[in-house]
């Protein structure tokens, strides 16, 4: 089993699942999904981020313990990554890391979206100078803020501006963007490259499980 925190508090079953829904979807392998507590909102600046580290490390553990062979932080600011790693013994993937890494091996000009007013400091040092622009839709300043027909339509006003600037890869800062399923209708409309955050860090987990467990 690979164990996926979501670093936004929700009841809402459906949204809980989005993400392991996607990656078993896509590549085949179990998934349980689990949040934080007490983060209705999410991470969307170092304040919240600092409130979500213990609570991601207690979890993280916490899975370790039900027998996930891999973790993955589905958030692309890799909050508490190198903490967490600290405190188990299984392989730790995080959103962020994953969507810039698989950027890079493009090699094309990377534009990349997100909620924050700046790009989370992994995906910067890993993206490197292929990093040409960075975005946030208007008005959106939290996850919840995507879950709205308003949310959606300027994050796909936000992408194509990324192209005005010469770009040739999108990549999502935020696994939010996933939740409302931007990836395929970008890749639909503009016929660019995405990297959906979601479906990066799939590809790296599914990959090591597969090897953990020899399935």
């Amino acid at each position: 089993m690979i164990g996926l925190i979501r670093v936004l508090t929700t009841d809402d079953e459906q949204v809980l699942q989005e993400h392991g829904r996607l990656i078993t979807e896509k590549y085949g392998v179990p998934v349980v999904s689990k949040c934080i507590p007490d983060q209705p909102l999410g991470i969307y600046n170092d304040e919240t981020e600092e409130m979500a580290n213990p609570k991601i490390v207690a979890l993280g553990k916490s899975l370790e313990q039900e027998g996930c062979k891999v973790i993955v932080i589905s958030c692309a600011a890799d909050p508490a990554i190198e903490l967490l790693r600290n405190n188990v013994s299984v392989p730790v993937i995080g959103g962020g890391s994953a969507a810039s890494y698989f950027a890079r091996t493009i090699g094309k000009p990377v534009g990349v979206m997100g909620i924050t007013e700046t790009l989370p400091p992994v995906m910067k040092n890993i993206l490197g100078d292929s990093f040409i622009e960075y975005t946030q839709p208007k008005g959106v300043k939290n996850t919840t803020d995507l879950m709205t027909p308003a949310g959606r339509e300027k994050a796909i006003l936000a992408a194509k501006s990324l192209m005005e600037k010469g770009i040739e890869v999108i990549v999502f800062a935020c696994t939010g963007f996933s939740t409302i399923g931007l990836a395929d209708v970008l890749r639909k409309e503009l016929n660019i490259p995405v990297i959906d955050a979601v479906e990066a860090e799939g590809l790296f987990a599914s990959n090591l499980y597969k090897q953990l467990t020899g399935v």
